[in-house]
């Protein structure tokens, strides 16, 4: 068990953070990229999160490609080269977040990367999964200080073990999500009990990173306690792109922030359930009372098929205590419909 110290101060609110994840969805377009932003603005995420990619820095012609998806580059390399912008150009986008209200994310995949995201000043770090292991560019992220923010995805407990203890000495707030690295994650590859897990054997803020291509997972990992939920935009599941059948679309989004708060409004507002004083009005309205359905002359006796129950519960006997009355005696005539009470009776 880890101690308690890398909690995210800005994370253990109530509210979860919500991140929308662009990734590569912008197809190496600075303007639509652009857009993502203008799209994503009132659908009620936290933060938009970008990939900064710096081909020379992070890969090589060697690396060959996740899926064969693209129809213009040749290789892996030449795709990285075409998701790069210039430092300025993240600056820009990083300051349009900011002008509509939305935190601006990005992962790094290099060295460099974290220099420049650290120029433009981010607040935070996001670790995809296959950098968990990556050493290097965690002893880089963990010298500036800030939040880091950690994909499981490709890790084992082991890996995720070392990786956090490497981290320990710098003081850094850390916080830790289950992923699938599955495009997209079918429900029986979710892992959504594993969070649990984390948290027990790390002690730190858990989250959610999906990539089932709907809202499901997201929503049921809010119920069970994520305090981070990490999830693939885009405009149209059709559009090209390696990521674009795991993520989901502007309109998705929005239905499931939409539900995430609600959730979150249900789970910080228990309902005492012994308190009758929230429904007493209504129960009058709804619960029944006993009465008579048939004509009956004073003296006779009170049979079980002589009993109905009828709306509303203040007008007589509560139909939950029928069974005291069997046997009973009326001691008056008695319309058929009538409503009993305990004065009616010998």
């Amino acid at each position: 068990m880890f101690e308690s110290q890398f909690m995210i101060v800005d994370l253990k609110s109530e509210k979860i953070f919500m991140v929308a994840e662009v990734a590569q969805a912008h197809d190496g377009s600075l303007g639509i990229a652009h857009s993502y932003i203008d799209a994503l603005a009132n659908t009620g995420v936290d933060a938009i999160k970008f990939q900064t990619h710096i081909a020379s820095s992070e890969s090589s012609e060697f690396e060959p490609f996740r899926i064969k998806f693209s129809y213009e580059d040749n290789s892996r390399f030449e795709y990285w080269k075409r998701m790069e912008f210039s430092g300025e150009q993240w600056a820009g986008l990083k300051k349009h977040c900011e002008d509509v209200g939305i935190e601006f994310l990005s992962s790094p995949f290099s060295i460099a990367a974290v220099d420049l995201l650290e120029r433009i000043g981010v607040k935070r770090y996001k670790i995809g999964s296959g950098e968990v292991n990556n050493l290097l560019l965690l002893h880089r992220v963990a010298t500036t200080g800030k939040p880091i923010i950690i994909s499981s995805g490709m890790s084992s407990f082991e890996e995720l073990r070392n990786s956090v203890n490497f981290l320990k000495p710098f003081m850094i707030p850390l916080s830790i999500l289950q992923c699938t690295t599955a495009y997209p994650t079918k429900p029986e590859q979710w892992g959504l009990h594993i969070m649990r897990e984390l948290e027990m054997k790390f002690n730190l803020p858990i989250g959610f990173s999906d990539h089932s291509g709907d809202i499901y997972a997201c929503l049921a990992a809010a119920t069970l306690g994520a305090r981070i939920l990490e999830f693939h935009a885009v405009f149209d599941k059709r559009m090209f792109g390696p990521d674009a059948q795991a993520s989901i679309t502007i309109n998705q989004i929005t239905q499931l922030v939409k539900g995430v708060r609600e959730i979150e409004c249900a789970l910080t507002n228990p309902i005492m359930k012994d308190d009758e004083s929230l429904y007493s009005d209504t129960k009058k309205i709804f619960g029944k009372a006993l009465s008579i359905n048939r004509n009956m002359n004073r003296g006779e006796e009170i049979k079980l098929t002589d009993l109905e129950s009828k709306k509303p519960a203040d007008k007589g006997i509560p139909a939950s205590l029928f069974q005291s009355i069997i046997g009973r005696k009326v001691n008056k005539d008695i319309r058929a419909h009538t409503f009993i009470n305990l004065s009616d009776l010998l």
